[in-house]
């Protein structure tokens, strides 16, 4: 018993001796944390180098793009054929990827030998060999007639153009290897974003942001890069940590002083690496007493095979022992023991490379996705990965270790080249399929200028029914007379009220407008509330409101015993019989009060204020927002003489002759006509240009068959258009999955800011994703390029229709004034037209190629219901004095 004990002691002594020995030997090989963390510094520069345009032609790291821009979504179907072309004999598979309750891939293959005078003949002999195989291989399954999408394993470093390159099958895919097993494992890991291999070479994939990639046009989603990490080093960057046995190993080396990363770390070199440090011990008499057989001498006698079966737990000692003797070494237990220890300082040392190369692919994405914390799988294959016993498990804790803040998992992938081809095949067949039908169902937002040019016509016919006598009855386009017949001319001068009712809001407002040479404008406000029950109420509940509201700013203001002049801007349809006189014709925007409609609402005004008996008012003018708007930028420019609103609705008025409005008498002059133009439409002259999503959110409108072209323009229904469109790409696969969650159903719940925020050119697709998530939409980065094309269309199209039928009115007034050239101003005001990146840009130019023979500018309106309102009554009490003089 006292013996085994004493033998045991014995043992441990002489292992730990013999270790100590060995890292004292190797110590250059142990590399320390802070090493690690550096040369993970080192790596991510490198990576910054490759992708970047100006550096990438002398970088070692050649970060090449593969043109695969997704991973598998779980969606993909159909037979594809694979290719696997990567050594002495090649592989066919067919692939067979079905979609009943769950995805499951089937595999059928066959090898193909490649002789040896094709592999070194032409690359024409080569490909006519796999082009006959492949022959071979269709007829044995019976596909010979099906043109089948055709993936191509090609494990050789590629610069890519893009995804099928010169060959004449229905080739979808050209994939490297390390793509492949990223593409294995995504298919059964949706997070998979890495692919990594470690046999007899060694390579990373993941997927780059394409903002970060200058090789490749386009800033929008993602794309894999292809890293070829092997060369690392080649520019001199891991001089350092290198030993005199790696550059031993390189001058031996079929390709010196390249691929200096993958001589350090692969398995072609691994078992070669210990041999020479055998070699080393050896002739300083640290092993095997000094001896020397040739067969230690001779190049790849001891394979990296061996460097696995010799650090098993277990039976390690005794392969030693065994491997050794086949050399001629006759090894003591000592040796074994040495032996083993150096195995195990070289594969740990390339496990520990490994982790800060990955490490550092790993902090690029977390920093990419701006998370503090990463979920992510990296997707692995190669023989040293599956077959050394330690390595995968030091490589995870390495990994781990250097990469705190990331939640990592390593997938096993099986068949990375074979199945993983057909998996890039399937997505990139998804993908092709997925953008024709996007593309298609989206063309029908996209106007050419002959259908633009017809809108144009048929504003321009509406318009002039409007005006009629005879059609004004029928006409929806209603050009309603407004009164107003002067824009402003510098001369106004007073202290005005304005009133402005359009919403849940109301406001009034003290407006000082001064003449002479500065002009100056000054204006005090208070907003009041109007509770619901009021809006609902009877019409003197909401009258006795106003006043008692009136009558409160006038107490704050100090200014109730003077009659002031007053103008009211009241945002709902309106026939105008005069300047002061206006009948409300229906209520909108919630507002239900009883004994309004057909009333004149400056009749009821008048009648509150006779109730309170507390002041008086001289009420000049009822103003519609739209006037207002031209008003106040007309003030700033006398050359302004159209209103436009794109904001939650849409409408337009401008200067028209009174000739031409045949509803008010008198043949002289101008009136400003509202021409409401959000009704166009109604009579179904838009139809053609309608699309599935424009009637469904008309049919669940509040006010179905009415407003239809504002509804195909304003900000109040471009995200419920957008919504449409996301749930019938939702319901078609094409989006979030092929699910649509509880949000997306939600009627409004896409407001059109969002449209304005995703469409801005600042933002990248993160934060797309962020603004889907606050809707409760987990989406991908495709997904989010989805959206953002989506939007894009929708936002496009309004703003074209919009500027077709400006178009229609500034051609109007040029004919009308029988000019050849038109110069002309717009005053503009609404939300979408003031926020949303693109949405005036593309109006303007659609006017001006729609309306080449006016030059439209346009002019940002401010406060057109308040300060408007008061130049409107400001012009009344003008014309209204110069009358009477």
């Amino acid at each position: 018993m006292i013996a085994a004990q004493l033998l045991a002691y014995y043992f441990t002594e002489l292992k730990e001796d013999q270790v100590k020995k060995i890292d004292k030997y190797l110590y250059a090989m142990r590399l320390s944390d802070e090493t690690l963390i550096d040369i993970m510094a080192r790596f991510r520069r490198e990576m910054k180098n490759g992708l970047s345009r100006d550096f990438n032609p002398t970088a070692t790291v050649k970060m090449l793009p593969t043109f695969v821009r997704s991973i598998p979504d779980g969606s993909e179907k159909g037979d594809f054929i694979a290719l696997d072309l990567g050594g002495s004999y090649f592989r066919i598979l067919r692939v067979k990827v079905s979609h009943e309750k769950k995805q499951t891939v089937q595999m059928e293959s066959e090898i193909y030998n490649t002789p040896e005078d094709i592999m070194h003949g032409s690359g024409t002999r080569l490909f006519d060999h796999v082009a006959e195989c492949l022959g071979d291989f269709m007829e044995k399954q019976q596909i010979k007639d099906k043109k089948l999408p055709v993936g191509f394993t090609f494990s050789f470093p590629c610069r890519q153009s893009k995804l099928d390159e010169d060959y004449d099958a229905d080739i979808m895919a050209v994939v490297n290897d390390t793509v492949g097993t990223m593409m294995t494992c995504g298919f059964d890991d949706q997070r998979c974003e890495v692919g990594l291999i470690i046999g007899t070479g060694t390579n990373a994939c993941y997927m780059e942001e394409m903002r970060h990639i200058d090789l490749v046009e386009g800033d929008e989603g993602r794309m894999c890069i292809n890293t070829e990490w092997g060369a690392f080093g080649d520019d001199g960057s891991l001089e350092d940590i290198r030993t005199e046995f790696d550059r031993e190993i390189d001058r031996g080396s079929l390709n010196p002083g390249k691929q200096l990363f993958e001589k350090m770390v692969s398995g072609l070199y691994m078992g070669e690496l210990v041999r020479l440090i055998l070699v080393k011990m050896a002739k300083e008499g640290l092993l095997f007493e000094g001896r020397i057989t040739p067969e230690l001498l001779t190049k790849g006698k001891f394979e990296t095979k061996h460097v696995s079966a010799i650090e098993k737990s277990k039976e390690g000692l005794n392969k030693a022992k065994e491997i050794l003797t086949r050399l001629g070494v006759e090894p003591s237990h000592e040796d074994c023991i040495a032996v083993q220890h150096v195995c195990t300082i070289v594969s740990f040392r390339s496990a520990n490379l490994v982790a800060s190369t990955l490490g550092a692919i790993l902090n690029q994405l977390r920093d990419n996705k701006g998370v503090g914390r990463l979920r992510t799988t990296v997707g692995v294959d190669g023989s040293l990965y599956k077959m050394h016993p330690q390595y995968a498990r030091r490589l995870h804790k390495t990994t781990r270790r250097l990469v705190p803040d990331s939640e990592v998992r390593f997938l096993l992938s099986e068949s990375g080249s074979g199945k993983g081809a057909a998996m890039v095949t399937a997505v990139a067949y998804r993908l092709s399929e997925q953008h024709r039908l996007i593309d298609e169902t989206l063309a029908e937002f996209k106007l050419t200028h002959e259908q633009l040019l017809q809108v144009k016509k048929r504003m321009r016919a509406e318009m002039e029914a409007g005006l009629k006598k005879k059609t004004h009855e029928t006409a929806k386009v209603k050009m309603l007379p407004t009164f107003v017949r002067s824009t402003p001319d510098g001369t106004e001068n007073g202290d005005f009220l304005a009133l402005d009712l359009g919403g849940t809001n109301f406001r009034v407002l003290l407006v000082k407008i001064r003449s002479g040479k500065r002009r100056t404008v000054e204006m005090h406000n208070k907003i009041y509330a109007i509770p619901i029950e009021v809006m609902q109420g009877t019409g003197e509940e909401l009258f006795d409101h106003i006043v008692a509201c009136i009558s409160d700013f006038l107490d704050y203001m100090g200014i109730k015993g003077a009659r002031l002049p007053l103008g009211f801007t009241f945002s709902f349809p309106c026939k105008q019989t005069s300047l002061d006189a206006g009948i409300l014709l229906n209520w909108t925007k919630g507002f239900k009060a009883t004994d309004c409609e057909g009333e004149d609402v400056v009749y009821l005004l008048r009648e509150g204020i006779k109730r309170r008996e507390e002041f008086d008012l001289d009420v000049v003018a009822v103003v519609n927002d739209t006037v207002g708007t031209m008003m106040t930028c007309a003030y700033e420019d006398p050359n302004c003489e159209i209103g436009l609103i794109v904001g939650t609705g849409s409408n337009a008025c401008y200067m028209e002759e009174m000739r031409n409005i045949e509803m008010v008498d008198g043949e002289q002059g101008r009136m400003c006509v509202n021409t409401e133009w959000g009704a166009f439409g109604d009579n179904g002259c838009l139809d053609d240009i309608r699309t599935i999503y424009d009637k469904a959110v008309d049919d669940y409108s509040l006010n179905a068959g009415k407003q239809r072209y504002e509804k195909m323009i304003s900000g109040m229904y471009l995200g419920e258009i957008v919504r449409n469109i996301l749930i019938d790409f939702t319901k078609r696969g094409f989006l979030f999955r092929g699910q649509i969650s509880e949000t997306l159903k939600t009627r409004h719940i896409f407001e059109t800011k969002f449209l304005s925020q995703i469409e801005s050119d600042r933002l990248a697709l993160l934060q797309v994703r962020a603004i889907l998530q606050q809707l409760g939409l987990n989406s991908t980065c495709d997904d989010s390029i989805i959206v953002k094309t989506v939007c894009g269309a929708v936002s496009r199209r309004a703003a074209q229709l919009c500027g077709a039928g400006m178009a229609a009115v500034v051609d109007k007034i040029r004919e009308n004034r029988g000019l050849e050239h038109l110069e002309i101003t717009v005053g503009v005001d609404g939300t979408l037209y003031k926020l949303h990146p693109h949405f005036s840009r593309i109006m303007h130019q659609t006017v001006k190629d729609l309306a080449p023979n006016c030059d439209v500018t346009f002019l940002l309106s401010e406060d057109g219901s308040g300060k408007g309102a008061a130049l409107i009554t400001a012009v009344g009490c003008r014309l209204r004095d110069a009358e009477q003089n």
